[in-house]
């Protein structure tokens, strides 16, 4: 059992997602002002203390695999929505869901499995950061 003060807490990371939820969706934008997908993950971490790349493709590059089975709040979940590999990327937040900067809703949530597109687009994850989880009450 890993020691809770060891690492960032998965609540800090979702409160950090939650905190600019609505946000909306920028080209090219990493500030609360508009964020894109990765600007979205890269601003979220960096509140909570962790610097990671740039772009989605970069960021599965990172961190270990995490099977869809074995996701925790403040996984990174990734997506192919072009056709060309990893081209969208989102913070699981538990219960089947992930935080996402959408062109169409920005800063949101969605569910992971959602049979109309996302379910089909999921790809892989992974655990970039020592992420503890908060023991549930």
């Amino acid at each position: 059992q890993a020691d809770a003060s060891s690492g960032i807490k998965s609540n800090q990371i979702v409160s950090a997602a939650n905190n600019v939820m609505g946000t909306k969706y920028m080209r090219g934008g990493t500030t609360a002002k508009g964020f894109d997908c990765s600007g979205f993950i890269g601003y979220v971490y960096k509140k909570v203390g962790v610097q990671l790349p740039r772009t989605s493709a970069g960021m599965y590059g990172t961190g270990n695999s995490v099977k869809k089975s074995n996701l925790k709040a403040g996984d990174l979940v990734f997506f192919n929505t072009s056709g060309k590999g990893v081209s969208h990327v989102g913070i699981y937040i538990g219960n089947g869901k992930f935080a996402h900067s959408s062109s169409s809703k920005g800063v949101s949530v969605s569910k992971l499995n959602d049979p109309y597109y996302w379910g089909s687009k999921y790809i892989g994850a992974k655990r970039v950061a020592k992420v503890s989880q908060v023991a549930s009450k």
